[in-house]
């Protein structure tokens, strides 16, 4: 299998990710990418949901940087309240 593959982009703004990539990387209708453009280049990069034991560890890394920097849950009480406006 090749991880090569060409392709055009409609007057949409829309591409078509080959038949052969999207079964390698078992792509299914409806995922979701991130798109970065830098230059020349475009890379897509498929948004996957962490498994659960992921998931613990990332809300573990962000209490141990709030306790850090000494973020009380006051304080994202009053940013959720802020960015809903509701203060």
């Amino acid at each position: 299998m090749t991880n090569l593959a060409t392709t055009h982009m409609s007057s949409k703004g829309q591409i078509v990710i080959p038949e052969a990539i999207r079964a390698r990387l078992n792509l299914k209708a409806g995922a979701q990418f991130v798109i970065v453009g830098e230059g020349d280049v475009v890379i897509l990069k498929t948004i996957t949901e962490p498994d659960i034991a992921s998931f613990d560890t990332l809300i573990q890394q962000a209490r141990e940087q709030a306790k850090l920097v000494g973020l009380k849950h006051a304080d994202v009480d009053d940013a959720i309240a802020k960015a809903r406006g509701h203060k």
